[in-house]
Protein backbone atom coordinates (compact mmCIF):
# COMPACT_ATOMS: atom_id res chain seq x y z
CA UNK A 1 0.00 0.00 0.00
CA UNK A 2 1.41 3.45 -0.75
CA UNK A 3 2.07 5.69 1.65
CA UNK A 4 -0.75 8.74 2.00
CA UNK A 5 1.54 10.19 4.35
CA UNK A 6 4.70 10.75 1.27
CA UNK A 7 1.88 11.87 -1.12
CA UNK A 8 0.37 14.41 0.64
CA UNK A 9 3.90 16.11 1.53
CA UNK A 10 4.09 16.12 -2.26
CA UNK A 11 0.66 17.67 -3.11
CA UNK A 12 1.32 20.15 -0.23
CA UNK A 13 4.30 21.73 -2.13
CA UNK A 14 2.94 21.17 -5.05
CA UNK A 15 -0.85 22.46 -4.97
CA UNK A 16 -0.19 26.00 -4.72
CA UNK A 17 1.36 26.22 -8.17
CA UNK A 18 -1.36 23.96 -9.89
CA UNK A 19 -4.73 24.91 -11.48
CA UNK A 20 -7.77 22.58 -11.61
CA UNK A 21 -7.05 20.55 -14.49
CA UNK A 22 -2.91 20.23 -13.44
CA UNK A 23 -4.42 18.99 -10.19
CA UNK A 24 -6.37 16.80 -11.76
CA UNK A 25 -3.59 15.04 -14.11
CA UNK A 26 -0.87 15.37 -11.23
CA UNK A 27 -3.40 12.59 -8.94
CA UNK A 28 -4.25 10.60 -11.89
CA UNK A 29 -0.71 10.16 -12.46
CA UNK A 30 0.29 9.23 -8.68
CA UNK A 31 -2.89 6.72 -8.71
CA UNK A 32 -1.41 4.66 -12.27
CA UNK A 33 2.42 4.88 -10.40
CA UNK A 34 0.99 3.35 -7.53
CA UNK A 35 -0.74 0.99 -9.03
CA UNK A 36 -3.76 -1.43 -7.55
CA UNK A 37 -5.33 1.21 -4.51
CA UNK A 38 -3.99 3.72 -5.90
CA UNK A 39 -7.30 6.19 -6.33
CA UNK A 40 -7.92 5.66 -2.82
CA UNK A 41 -4.81 6.62 -1.58
CA UNK A 42 -4.39 9.27 -3.51
CA UNK A 43 -8.03 10.58 -2.51
CA UNK A 44 -7.00 9.70 1.32
CA UNK A 45 -3.88 12.04 0.83
CA UNK A 46 -5.08 15.19 -1.11
CA UNK A 47 -9.15 14.87 -0.45
CA UNK A 48 -9.94 15.06 -4.19
CA UNK A 49 -13.12 13.12 -5.19
CA UNK A 50 -12.95 9.45 -6.55
CA UNK A 51 -14.48 11.24 -10.14
CA UNK A 52 -11.84 13.79 -10.51
CA UNK A 53 -9.16 10.83 -9.90
CA UNK A 54 -10.69 8.86 -12.33
CA UNK A 55 -11.22 11.80 -15.31
CA UNK A 56 -7.69 12.66 -14.72
CA UNK A 57 -6.88 9.17 -15.60
CA UNK A 58 -9.06 9.36 -18.65
CA UNK A 59 -7.51 12.41 -19.65
CA UNK A 60 -4.13 10.71 -19.22
CA UNK A 61 -5.30 8.04 -21.39
CA UNK A 62 -6.62 10.21 -24.51
CA UNK A 63 -5.45 12.50 -26.83
CA UNK A 64 -4.65 16.43 -25.28
CA UNK A 65 -7.99 18.27 -25.29
CA UNK A 66 -7.92 21.36 -27.83
CA UNK A 67 -9.59 23.91 -24.97
CA UNK A 68 -7.31 25.74 -22.64
CA UNK A 69 -10.01 27.15 -20.35
CA UNK A 70 -9.52 26.74 -17.17
CA UNK A 71 -12.04 27.51 -14.78
CA UNK A 72 -10.76 30.05 -11.66
CA UNK A 73 -10.16 28.59 -8.27
CA UNK A 74 -13.14 28.50 -6.30
CA UNK A 75 -15.36 27.71 -9.57
CA UNK A 76 -18.00 25.01 -9.62
CA UNK A 77 -20.77 24.40 -7.57
CA UNK A 78 -20.48 24.58 -3.71
CA UNK A 79 -20.16 21.80 -1.05
CA UNK A 80 -23.73 21.07 0.44
CA UNK A 81 -22.32 21.95 3.78
CA UNK A 82 -21.06 25.23 2.30
CA UNK A 83 -24.09 26.16 0.43
CA UNK A 84 -26.07 25.46 3.68
CA UNK A 85 -23.97 25.87 6.76
CA UNK A 86 -27.17 23.99 8.89
CA UNK A 87 -27.24 20.79 7.54
CA UNK A 88 -24.14 19.13 9.50
CA UNK A 89 -26.05 19.92 12.66
CA UNK A 90 -29.20 19.26 11.51
CA UNK A 91 -27.75 15.97 10.04
CA UNK A 92 -25.93 15.16 13.63
CA UNK A 93 -29.43 15.96 15.40
CA UNK A 94 -31.26 13.22 13.68
CA UNK A 95 -28.43 10.65 13.76
CA UNK A 96 -27.79 11.43 17.79
CA UNK A 97 -31.46 12.47 18.99
CA UNK A 98 -31.09 11.31 22.76
CA UNK A 99 -27.07 12.93 23.66
CA UNK A 100 -28.16 16.10 21.46
CA UNK A 101 -31.47 16.43 23.41
CA UNK A 102 -34.15 15.89 20.72
CA UNK A 103 -35.91 12.96 22.05
CA UNK A 104 -38.48 14.00 20.04
CA UNK A 105 -36.95 13.62 16.90
CA UNK A 106 -39.25 12.04 13.78
CA UNK A 107 -36.54 9.21 13.09
CA UNK A 108 -36.02 8.47 16.90
CA UNK A 109 -38.03 5.12 16.48
CA UNK A 110 -37.45 4.54 12.57
CA UNK A 111 -34.06 3.12 10.17
CA UNK A 112 -31.65 5.68 10.36
CA UNK A 113 -30.54 4.78 6.87
CA UNK A 114 -29.16 7.44 4.37
CA UNK A 115 -31.96 7.92 2.20
CA UNK A 116 -34.09 8.06 5.11
CA UNK A 117 -31.93 10.85 6.59
CA UNK A 118 -32.04 12.69 3.22
CA UNK A 119 -35.57 12.25 3.22
CA UNK A 120 -35.99 13.94 6.71
CA UNK A 121 -33.47 16.53 5.87
CA UNK A 122 -35.81 17.30 2.53
CA UNK A 123 -38.54 17.85 4.94
CA UNK A 124 -37.43 20.07 6.87
CA UNK A 125 -35.68 22.51 4.15
CA UNK A 126 -32.59 20.98 3.56
CA UNK A 127 -31.56 20.32 -0.64
CA UNK A 128 -29.42 17.12 -0.02
CA UNK A 129 -29.71 13.32 -1.58
CA UNK A 130 -28.23 10.22 0.29
CA UNK A 131 -24.96 10.28 -1.34
CA UNK A 132 -24.22 13.53 0.57
CA UNK A 133 -25.27 12.41 4.04
CA UNK A 134 -23.30 9.61 3.09
CA UNK A 135 -19.99 11.73 2.80
CA UNK A 136 -20.86 14.00 5.63
CA UNK A 137 -21.14 11.38 7.73
CA UNK A 138 -17.83 9.83 7.08
CA UNK A 139 -16.38 13.28 7.69
CA UNK A 140 -18.06 13.63 11.04
CA UNK A 141 -16.28 10.34 12.19
CA UNK A 142 -19.30 8.24 11.83
CA UNK A 143 -19.51 4.43 10.32
CA UNK A 144 -21.88 1.66 9.74
CA UNK A 145 -21.57 -0.53 12.77
CA UNK A 146 -23.15 -3.76 14.10
CA UNK A 147 -24.70 -4.29 17.66
CA UNK A 148 -21.64 -5.81 20.27
CA UNK A 149 -22.23 -7.90 22.81
CA UNK A 150 -20.39 -6.61 25.69
CA UNK A 151 -22.60 -6.19 28.69
CA UNK A 152 -22.86 -9.34 30.92
CA UNK A 153 -25.19 -7.76 33.51
CA UNK A 154 -24.64 -7.93 36.90
CA UNK A 155 -22.38 -10.90 37.77
CA UNK A 156 -22.55 -13.00 41.09
CA UNK A 157 -20.21 -12.05 43.74
CA UNK A 158 -18.51 -15.15 43.59
CA UNK A 159 -18.40 -15.70 39.97
CA UNK A 160 -14.15 -16.17 39.95
CA UNK A 161 -14.46 -17.93 42.68
CA UNK A 162 -16.44 -20.90 41.40
CA UNK A 163 -14.18 -20.76 38.02
CA UNK A 164 -11.67 -21.50 40.59
CA UNK A 165 -13.55 -24.23 42.43
CA UNK A 166 -13.91 -25.50 38.67
CA UNK A 167 -10.72 -25.80 37.65
CA UNK A 168 -9.49 -26.87 41.05
CA UNK A 169 -12.62 -29.60 41.15
CA UNK A 170 -11.49 -31.39 37.22
CA UNK A 171 -7.77 -30.88 37.78
CA UNK A 172 -7.83 -33.02 40.41
CA UNK A 173 -10.21 -35.38 39.33
CA UNK A 174 -7.66 -35.75 35.85
CA UNK A 175 -4.81 -36.26 38.25
CA UNK A 176 -6.61 -39.25 39.64
CA UNK A 177 -7.07 -41.00 35.68
CA UNK A 178 -10.67 -40.45 36.47
CA UNK A 179 -13.60 -38.72 33.71
CA UNK A 180 -13.99 -35.17 33.64
CA UNK A 181 -16.75 -33.96 30.67
CA UNK A 182 -18.32 -30.80 29.94
CA UNK A 183 -21.70 -31.19 28.44
CA UNK A 184 -24.56 -28.88 27.06
CA UNK A 185 -27.09 -28.31 24.53
CA UNK A 186 -26.37 -26.75 21.24
CA UNK A 187 -28.96 -24.45 19.32
CA UNK A 188 -31.71 -26.33 17.96
CA UNK A 189 -31.32 -27.02 14.09
CA UNK A 190 -34.13 -27.08 11.29
CA UNK A 191 -34.23 -30.33 9.27
CA UNK A 192 -34.43 -29.90 5.47
CA UNK A 193 -33.13 -27.85 2.43
CA UNK A 194 -33.16 -24.47 4.72
CA UNK A 195 -30.47 -21.59 4.52
CA UNK A 196 -27.39 -22.53 6.42
CA UNK A 197 -24.56 -19.94 7.72
CA UNK A 198 -21.31 -19.63 6.21
CA UNK A 199 -20.22 -20.46 2.71
CA UNK A 200 -18.54 -23.08 1.57
CA UNK A 201 -16.24 -23.91 -2.80
CA UNK A 202 -18.55 -24.43 -5.25
CA UNK A 203 -18.79 -24.15 -8.97
CA UNK A 204 -18.78 -20.38 -9.63
CA UNK A 205 -22.63 -18.78 -10.52
CA UNK A 206 -23.86 -22.27 -8.94
CA UNK A 207 -24.55 -21.78 -5.36
CA UNK A 208 -26.79 -24.38 -3.54
CA UNK A 209 -30.97 -23.42 -3.81
CA UNK A 210 -32.41 -23.51 -0.51
CA UNK A 211 -36.33 -22.71 1.10
CA UNK A 212 -36.62 -18.58 1.43
CA UNK A 213 -38.22 -19.23 4.75
CA UNK A 214 -37.53 -21.13 7.65
CA UNK A 215 -40.80 -22.57 8.26
CA UNK A 216 -40.53 -26.24 9.98
CA UNK A 217 -41.23 -29.20 7.38
CA UNK A 218 -43.88 -30.87 9.91
CA UNK A 219 -42.15 -34.72 8.92
CA UNK A 220 -38.48 -33.44 9.65
CA UNK A 221 -38.63 -31.39 12.28
CA UNK A 222 -36.00 -29.91 14.21
CA UNK A 223 -33.28 -31.65 16.63
CA UNK A 224 -31.19 -30.77 19.37
CA UNK A 225 -27.67 -32.15 19.61
CA UNK A 226 -26.77 -32.85 23.20
CA UNK A 227 -22.69 -33.36 23.75
CA UNK A 228 -20.29 -34.74 26.01
CA UNK A 229 -17.02 -33.50 26.09
CA UNK A 230 -13.96 -35.30 27.52
CA UNK A 231 -11.74 -32.81 28.59
CA UNK A 232 -8.79 -35.16 29.24
CA UNK A 233 -8.92 -37.03 25.97
CA UNK A 234 -10.18 -34.46 23.48
CA UNK A 235 -13.10 -36.37 22.68
CA UNK A 236 -16.36 -35.52 21.97
CA UNK A 237 -20.15 -37.48 21.94
CA UNK A 238 -22.93 -35.95 20.50
CA UNK A 239 -26.84 -37.62 21.02
CA UNK A 240 -29.17 -35.75 17.98
CA UNK A 241 -32.47 -35.61 19.50
CA UNK A 242 -35.57 -35.42 17.67
CA UNK A 243 -37.98 -34.86 20.44
CA UNK A 244 -37.64 -32.45 23.46
CA UNK A 245 -34.74 -31.18 25.02
CA UNK A 246 -35.49 -32.40 28.67
CA UNK A 247 -33.09 -33.78 31.21
CA UNK A 248 -33.77 -37.17 31.11
CA UNK A 249 -32.60 -36.55 27.57
CA UNK A 250 -29.94 -34.62 29.03
CA UNK A 251 -28.52 -37.60 31.29
CA UNK A 252 -29.69 -40.28 28.80
CA UNK A 253 -26.99 -39.03 26.49
CA UNK A 254 -24.06 -39.27 29.08
CA UNK A 255 -25.25 -42.72 29.89
CA UNK A 256 -25.22 -42.95 26.14
CA UNK A 257 -21.55 -41.72 26.10
CA UNK A 258 -20.48 -43.90 29.25
CA UNK A 259 -21.48 -46.83 27.36
CA UNK A 260 -20.19 -46.54 24.16
CA UNK A 261 -16.69 -44.54 25.20
CA UNK A 262 -16.16 -43.73 28.87
CA UNK A 263 -16.31 -47.16 30.00
CA UNK A 264 -13.23 -48.41 27.41
CA UNK A 265 -11.48 -45.51 28.51
CA UNK A 266 -11.57 -45.48 32.14
CA UNK A 267 -12.37 -48.83 32.91
CA UNK A 268 -11.35 -48.56 37.11
CA UNK A 269 -13.15 -44.91 37.03
CA UNK A 270 -15.18 -44.54 40.49
CA UNK A 271 -16.13 -40.81 39.87
CA UNK A 272 -17.29 -38.32 36.85
CA UNK A 273 -16.81 -35.17 37.27
CA UNK A 274 -19.56 -33.05 35.15
CA UNK A 275 -19.06 -29.59 34.70
CA UNK A 276 -22.70 -27.56 32.95
CA UNK A 277 -24.25 -24.75 32.95
CA UNK A 278 -26.47 -23.12 35.61
CA UNK A 279 -29.62 -23.21 33.30
CA UNK A 280 -31.27 -25.61 30.83
CA UNK A 281 -32.39 -29.28 30.62
CA UNK A 282 -29.09 -29.55 32.82
CA UNK A 283 -30.11 -27.05 35.08
CA UNK A 284 -28.64 -26.58 38.67
CA UNK A 285 -32.47 -25.85 39.76
CA UNK A 286 -33.85 -28.95 37.67
CA UNK A 287 -35.03 -32.13 39.99
CA UNK A 288 -35.13 -33.71 37.38
CA UNK A 289 -32.17 -33.06 36.10
CA UNK A 290 -30.46 -34.53 39.83
CA UNK A 291 -33.16 -37.33 39.70
CA UNK A 292 -31.46 -38.96 36.22
CA UNK A 293 -28.24 -38.74 37.36
CA UNK A 294 -29.21 -40.85 40.68
CA UNK A 295 -30.69 -43.34 38.26
CA UNK A 296 -27.63 -43.14 36.19
CA UNK A 297 -25.10 -43.57 39.15
CA UNK A 298 -27.19 -46.54 40.58
CA UNK A 299 -26.77 -48.07 37.27
CA UNK A 300 -22.94 -47.40 36.59
CA UNK A 301 -21.86 -47.35 40.02
CA UNK A 302 -20.03 -44.15 39.62
CA UNK A 303 -20.45 -41.20 42.43
CA UNK A 304 -21.06 -38.24 39.96
CA UNK A 305 -19.60 -34.99 41.10
CA UNK A 306 -21.34 -31.23 39.29
CA UNK A 307 -19.82 -28.29 39.11
CA UNK A 308 -22.62 -25.69 37.50
CA UNK A 309 -21.19 -22.51 36.04
CA UNK A 310 -22.15 -19.29 37.52
CA UNK A 311 -25.40 -17.84 35.72
CA UNK A 312 -24.70 -15.40 32.68
CA UNK A 313 -21.47 -17.37 31.91
CA UNK A 314 -22.31 -20.37 29.33
CA UNK A 315 -20.19 -19.04 26.87
CA UNK A 316 -16.93 -19.89 29.13
CA UNK A 317 -18.37 -23.84 29.08
CA UNK A 318 -15.01 -25.82 27.47
CA UNK A 319 -17.85 -27.61 24.98
CA UNK A 320 -18.67 -24.40 23.41
CA UNK A 321 -15.43 -23.66 21.88
CA UNK A 322 -13.77 -26.84 21.89
CA UNK A 323 -16.44 -28.88 20.28
CA UNK A 324 -20.08 -27.00 19.14
CA UNK A 325 -17.43 -24.41 17.35
CA UNK A 326 -15.83 -27.17 15.09
CA UNK A 327 -19.19 -28.87 14.36
CA UNK A 328 -20.17 -25.40 13.37
CA UNK A 329 -17.22 -24.71 11.19
CA UNK A 330 -18.24 -28.27 9.34
CA UNK A 331 -21.36 -27.66 8.35
CA UNK A 332 -21.23 -24.18 7.04
CA UNK A 333 -22.88 -22.58 4.05
CA UNK A 334 -24.95 -26.90 3.81
CA UNK A 335 -28.00 -27.29 4.27
CA UNK A 336 -28.92 -30.33 6.67
CA UNK A 337 -30.90 -31.94 4.95
CA UNK A 338 -31.69 -34.98 6.56
CA UNK A 339 -30.80 -36.48 10.29
CA UNK A 340 -28.61 -38.76 8.47
CA UNK A 341 -27.09 -35.87 7.21
CA UNK A 342 -26.69 -33.80 10.26
CA UNK A 343 -25.11 -37.07 12.09
CA UNK A 344 -22.72 -37.37 9.00
CA UNK A 345 -21.79 -33.96 9.29
CA UNK A 346 -21.07 -33.76 13.38
CA UNK A 347 -19.31 -37.12 13.49
CA UNK A 348 -16.72 -35.76 10.33
CA UNK A 349 -15.56 -33.40 12.44
CA UNK A 350 -12.11 -32.95 13.08
CA UNK A 351 -9.29 -30.24 14.32
CA UNK A 352 -5.61 -30.05 14.09
CA UNK A 353 -5.15 -30.65 18.02
CA UNK A 354 -7.00 -34.22 17.29
CA UNK A 355 -10.47 -33.48 17.75
CA UNK A 356 -12.49 -36.42 17.20
CA UNK A 357 -16.18 -37.11 17.28
CA UNK A 358 -18.87 -39.25 18.04
CA UNK A 359 -22.59 -38.92 16.82
CA UNK A 360 -25.40 -41.32 17.02
CA UNK A 361 -29.10 -40.24 16.51
CA UNK A 362 -31.61 -40.43 19.20
CA UNK A 363 -35.43 -41.67 18.01
CA UNK A 364 -36.90 -41.95 22.08
CA UNK A 365 -39.82 -39.92 22.91
CA UNK A 366 -39.05 -37.51 26.38
CA UNK A 367 -41.93 -36.21 27.59
CA UNK A 368 -41.98 -32.16 28.74
CA UNK A 369 -43.06 -31.42 32.11
CA UNK A 370 -42.29 -34.47 34.15
CA UNK A 371 -42.62 -33.75 38.12
CA UNK A 372 -40.02 -35.41 40.60
CA UNK A 373 -42.32 -35.58 43.68
CA UNK A 374 -40.85 -34.50 47.28
CA UNK A 375 -40.85 -38.60 48.05
CA UNK A 376 -38.66 -38.89 45.05
CA UNK A 377 -36.39 -35.92 45.36
CA UNK A 378 -36.09 -37.63 49.23
CA UNK A 379 -34.42 -40.28 47.94
CA UNK A 380 -31.74 -38.70 45.81
CA UNK A 381 -28.35 -39.01 47.82
CA UNK A 382 -27.39 -35.69 46.69
CA UNK A 383 -23.99 -34.31 49.08
CA UNK A 384 -23.91 -30.39 48.48
CA UNK A 385 -20.41 -28.95 48.60
CA UNK A 386 -19.49 -26.86 51.53
CA UNK A 387 -18.60 -24.18 48.65
CA UNK A 388 -22.23 -23.04 46.80
CA UNK A 389 -24.05 -26.60 47.40
CA UNK A 390 -26.51 -25.37 45.05
CA UNK A 391 -24.02 -25.15 42.45
CA UNK A 392 -21.74 -27.86 43.18
CA UNK A 393 -22.71 -31.14 44.55
CA UNK A 394 -21.96 -35.15 44.24
CA UNK A 395 -24.63 -37.80 43.78
CA UNK A 396 -23.66 -41.07 44.72
CA UNK A 397 -25.14 -44.78 44.26
CA UNK A 398 -27.68 -46.12 46.13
Amino acid sequence: MADVTDIRERYVLLSPTLNERSRRLWAAAEALAIGYGGIKAVREATGLSYPTIRRGIDELGSAPSPTTRIRRPGGGRKRAEIADPTLGAALERLVEPVSRGDPESPLRWTSKGTRQLARELKSQGHEVSHVVVAGLLHEMGYSLQANRKTKEGASHPDRNAQFEHINEQVNAQLARGEPAISVDTKKKELVGDFKNAGREWRPKGEPEKVRVHDFEIEELGKVAPYGVYDLARNVGWVSVGVDHDTAEFAVATIARWWKRLGRKAYPTARSLVITADCGGSNGARVRLWKWELQKFADRSGLTIRVCHLPPGTSKWNKIEHRLFSFISKNWRGRPLLTHATIVNLIAATRTEAGLKVHCALDKNKYAKGLVVTDDQFAEIRVQPDSFHGEWNYAIRPR
